[in-house]
């Protein structure tokens, strides 16, 4: 689970080709269609680490009768092999991604999914539609919602005489009166929050990574202030670093060796389960007299190749299970991981998210979610900014040099996409 939550939210990875097609040789794990005259589709998820998942999906494609759907459960550097086979006339014809990216976009890889969505967009999670939407047009149907939260434990908060932090200093501050001989104060990561947190620490400036009129959106002196407090976090040795799982798993929270964890919304049912009421959620807390609280927030997508032989089926079917079928979507979401349904209409109703800290992260994410990879926000920007972090955070560099590098290689990165666009 974490590598593939890891990928959710931090968007789509590298185009490299080698060895990509090959890498699930054999992973044909099921077929739907029993008894269908339709076309022969090929569908491709990621290896989800939710038990029962695999199952559910060949249970969906089983229960299509348009069209026999194969099943492709593909282990692996998912998004380097989807990338790679669209490239090609072997790959699959409908497919999740984390993205679609904008390369994959403007290349005319994948297929204008636009009127499958017209009747019910509204419905959709605006967040996670926002960067599958290019020119007016949506490129890919959000399956479900994946976000990030600061989980606390309340003993632990309340033994030391903290309250729950409800800026970045006052975070600061708590972390390193909850740092102990034996407990560190926060787990941002092991690479001390540069992976974990991206662009969040910007949200929470009042900022972001890139505007609404496709610029960079941290040429601002508040960036540097705000990233520089992250080092105060790793120079007070109140981070928890080189613990036996990282971020995306919740197992240093759980074993006591961190009073906070940064991770995600589904790592909530383990740890209600493990500690009962003994914990809170919050968004990362805000900085600044612009800043807010900040909630990143990823989807994964239900896209189509434009090389599909049978792309007007293949549509079809995504239709069919990401519009239509909204009981295996509210299924998809909750029986076996933990996410929110990429449908508004959805997550109103499900008991599961109706209470408790489930609740309070569904209302988060409305009030305060920012996509964690906006379209425009292509690799070689995002390289970049997380180089520059990574040294702020750890090596104390100059935040405001570093955001200045950072700030120019993605502005040429944004005025190349602009280009094209």
């Amino acid at each position: 689970m974490p590598i593939s939550r890891r990928q959710l939210m931090a968007g789509g990875a590298g185009l490299a080709l080698t060895g990509a097609l090959g890498a699930a040789c054999g992973s044909n794990t099921g077929r739907g269609g029993g008894g269908s005259s339709g076309p022969r589709l090929s569908q491709w998820y990621h290896q989800y680490g939710e038990a029962g998942t695999r199952q559910a999906v060949v249970r969906y494609a089983a229960a299509y009768k348009k069209a026999d759907v194969r099943i492709e459960w593909r282990p692996g550097n998912y998004d380097q092999q989807t990338a790679a086979a669209l490239l090609t006339s072997s790959g699959p014809d409908v497919f999740e991604v984390s993205g679609p990216t904008l390369d994959q976009i403007q290349g005319g890889q994948v297929v204008d999914l636009t009127d499958l969505i017209e009747d019910v967009k509204d419905d959709f999670s605006q967040v996670v539609l926002a960067p599958k939407t290019h020119d007016g047009r949506v490129w890919g149907i959000p399956q479900l919602v994946d976000t990030q939260l600061l989980y606390y434990r309340k003993s632990m908060l309340r033994d030391a005489g903290v309250r729950p932090p409800g800026s970045l200093d006052e975070l600061i501050d708590a972390a390193r009166k909850l740092t102990t001989g034996k407990v560190k104060g926060l787990f941002l990561g092991n690479d001390g929050g540069a992976s974990a947190l991206d662009g969040t620490p910007l949200y929470a400036a009042g900022l972001s990574l890139v505007t609404d009129r496709g610029e960079v959106g941290f040429d601002d002196p508040a960036a540097a202030r705000t990233l520089g407090k992250l080092h105060r976090l790793y120079a007070d040795k109140s981070l928890l670093l080189g613990a036996p799982t990282d971020w995306a798993d919740p197992s240093a929270f759980l074993q006591g060796l961190t009073a906070m964890q940064w991770s995600g919304l589904w790592a909530l049912p383990r740890i209600r389960k493990e500690l009962g009421d003994d914990f809170g959620v919050l968004p990362f807390p805000p900085d600044g007299p612009a800043g807010r609280p900040a909630v990143p927030v990823g989807a994964w997508t239900a896209a189509v190749s434009a090389r599909s032989e049978h792309r007007e089926a293949a549509k079809a079917f995504v239709k069919w299970l990401w519009i239509d079928r909204t009981d295996h979507q509210e299924d998809f979401a909750l029986s076996y991981g933990f996410h929110i349904p990429a449908r508004n209409s959805l997550a109103a109703k499900a008991d599961r998210l109706g209470r408790g800290p489930a609740a309070e992260v569904v209302r988060f994410t409305k009030e305060h979610g920012g996509a964690a990879q906006p379209l425009l926000w292509t690799p070689p920007s995002r390289t970049a900014y997380q180089d520059a972090l990574n040294r702020v955070i750890k090596g104390g560099a100059d935040p405001e040099a570093e955001l200045r590098a950072a700030v120019r290689k993605a502005g040429a990165e944004l005025r190349r996409v602009r280009k094209r666009a």
